[in-house]
């Protein structure tokens, strides 16, 4: 009888906790649908474009706000199809540690450093234009990047010349344009210029021109799958490099942000993935790697 009784609990309680959660569910459907109106009619900026400051190797159009400061830890394994000797690429990495920081609400500052030729980078990313809805809305956004990135591995018996300071400069502009088309879909386009000093091959132009092109798709509130090549415009006609692709996985966990992907570039700044991948993406020339964030607020106590 106790064992009947006990039954009959669990099943009220359980059926009370599914009703309790429908109910949260619904309601939290209600509180978004009732924003995204006041938004279109208020004409708010759209919020979370992108999750995180990267898509997967490039900037997004999300900027920090004043006083956030963020850090990035970007890492990049070998070679999947090195196969085991190598345990599939987990042997050997590149890893890049970036600072970057809100210093106004449109302006961003960063700097960071990475193993791959021992190169350090910094950059300056501004918010020309938010997206917006409602009246008189914008319906994209764009964000201007300039960033230098410095190679300080020290010069070779080949190439003499390369320890010249100048030479070890590169410098890349960026127009970042993206769009929110649905609380799922939000897609970008950047158009590059890359002039490095002296590029690794010297038959290469000093001037790369490219186009960033991606997207987001969103799986769940936290979950998205994202897409991006970055398409060279003039390369040389017996390049040995190739176009970066890139396919990933971004879960938010409140402060965090995991990017986890695929890609053929082991590099993580401008110079590197644009210029400088040597591995072809659809010969299996695949590299796993991740991105890891954290946004600490300074501006308010």
């Amino acid at each position: 009888m106790k064992n009947r009784c006990l039954i009959s609990s669990l099943i009220v309680l359980a059926s009370s906790w599914n009703n309790f959660v429908q109910g949260q569910d619904d309601l939290m459907n209600m509180l978004e649908e009732e924003l995204l109106e006041e938004a279109k009619d208020t004409g708010e900026p759209e919020t979370a474009i992108f999750k995180s400051t990267r898509l997967i190797l490039g900037h997004t159009t999300k900027t920090r706000h004043k006083g956030e400061l963020e850090l990035l830890i970007s890492h990049r394994f070998g070679r999947i199809n090195t196969g085991s000797h190598e345990l599939w690429g987990l042997d050997n990495s590149s890893v890049r540690i970036g600072l970057e920081y809100g210093i106004a609400e449109r302006l961003n500052v960063g700097i960071g450093r990475s193993s791959f030729d021992k190169s350090f980078d910094g950059f300056f990313k501004y918010k020309l234009i938010a997206q917006s809805s409602g009246n008189g809305g914008m319906p994209i956004s764009v964000v201007l990047l300039s960033s230098l990135a410095i190679r300080t591995t020290p010069q070779t018996e080949v190439d003499p010349t390369y320890d010249q300071f100048k030479e070890r400069l590169a410098y890349n502009y960026q127009a970042i344009i993206s769009r929110k088309f649905n609380s799922k879909l939000s897609l970008q386009l950047s158009p590059t210029l890359l002039i490095r000093n002296r590029p690794i091959d010297l038959t290469d132009e000093d001037q790369l021109f490219a186009i960033g092109l991606g997207g987001r798709y969103m799986i769940t509130k936290s979950v998205s799958i994202n897409l991006e090549t970055f398409q060279r415009i003039n390369p040389e006609a017996n390049s040995t490099e190739f176009n970066a692709v890139s396919v990933g996985v971004d879960i938010e966990t409140g402060g965090h942000v995991f990017q986890l992907h695929l890609t053929n570039s082991q590099m993580t700044f401008e110079r590197a993935f644009i210029a400088e991948t040597f591995d072809d993406f659809f010969d299996g020339d695949i590299h796993f790697g991740f991105n890891i964030s954290r946004t600490f607020n300074l501006g308010k106590k």
